[in-house]
């Protein structure tokens, strides 16, 4: 079996597969996954908030935008030492990468961004993976994490185009894509998904996939979250229209299909996942998830319980370069 890498996927074809049957477009998917991928391994990342709240966007979705009152206490942006501790545990804990999140509607040059650069300088050197979300940035910025060692830059879509709006309005999609672009031309991989269960249909999620699927190259992480209804905000009510179990599965085998060399990532709401539903999504070509107890201000399945699931799932991590670490 050959399957061919295409980076031109229309809506309408990934709709298409979308309606398959859920058996069938599950084993489609494992087909492709062990075509390119290692069945049983799967990455574990650490999502660390770096600056908490006080965002200028207006995602309906975010607790951390200074346009709702969701009580969520603000941080300022944190020490490289503390960083640095916190990357030494993830390590320590099992995973493969580290990302930090900075409630930002773009980077700024100046102290802030300058520690930024140093904290990237520090998680490189514990020898994981290192990513960043920061908001929009520019060329130079884009550069400078790139020689400070930053592996990848995370910038969702969270939608399609057509429904981008009804939940963001602070920016444009055009603004979203033309920072990844930057992103690639300074060398760096890219981490872009979305997210469901906004109200968006069907067809704006396979709009998000087909978008990401005609990126060349691919993003090298494709995380697919699921919305986690924060009160204050305006997706508040949307807890009330929880995400089947099997849509996120279809989402996860279709993110597959298309990006057969992707790392596709459960990541926010896998808290309220089973164990079987997870198990589904693995099989489906999901292999990486956020690891920890905390994604940015939601919550997520403890260390140990993750554990726990890869071992009876027979599932291995991928394990960082090795590297001398002090002690902590």
């Amino acid at each position: 079996m050959t399957t061919p890498i295409r980076h031109n996927w229309t809506a309408k074809e990934v709709l298409e597969l979308y309606h398959l049957p859920l058996t069938d477009l599950v084993f489609r998917a494992a087909q492709v996954h062990r075509e390119f991928n290692r069945a049983n391994e799967v990455q574990r990342a650490t999502l660390l908030s770096i600056k908490t709240g006080g965002c200028q966007e207006n995602c309906s979705y975010c607790p951390q935008s200074a346009h709702y009152d969701t009580g969520l206490p603000r941080q300022s942006l944190m020490s490289v030492d503390t960083v640095r501790e916190s990357a030494i545990r993830a390590r320590e804990n099992g995973s493969d990468r580290f990302c930090m999140g900075a409630a930002w509607r773009q980077v700024k040059d100046g102290p802030e961004f300058d520690q930024v650069i140093e904290m990237v300088k520090a998680v490189s050197e514990t020898g994981l993976e290192v990513c960043c979300t920061l908001g929009m940035l520019n060329d130079d910025q884009a550069r400078r994490l790139k020689e400070a060692g930053l592996t990848a830059y995370n910038h969702n879509l969270d939608s399609s185009e057509e429904f981008y709006s009804k939940i963001i309005t602070t920016r444009k999609y055009q603004d979203r894509l033309d920072t990844l672009e930057r992103v690639r031309k300074a060398g760096l991989s890219t981490c872009c998904g979305g997210i469901i269960g906004m109200g968006e249909a069907i067809e704006d999620r396979c709009g998000l996939l087909a978008k990401l699927a005609c990126f060349e190259p691919h993003p090298d992480s494709v995380p697919i979250n699921t919305l986690v209804p924060v009160e204050g905000t305006p997706l508040e009510n949307q807890k009330q229209s929880p995400v089947d179990p099997f849509d996120l599965v279809r989402m996860v085998a279709l993110a597959r299909i298309l990006m057969p060399r992707s790392r596709v990532r459960l990541s926010a709401g896998r808290l309220q996942l089973s164990r079987e539903a997870q198990a589904l999504a693995f099989l489906a070509g999901a292999n990486s998830i956020f690891s920890g107890e905390k994604l940015l201000t939601t919550s997520n399945p403890d260390v140990d319980e993750d554990q726990k699931l890869l071992d009876d799932l027979g599932m291995t991590s991928v394990v960082p370069r090795e590297i001398s670490l002090p002690v902590v």
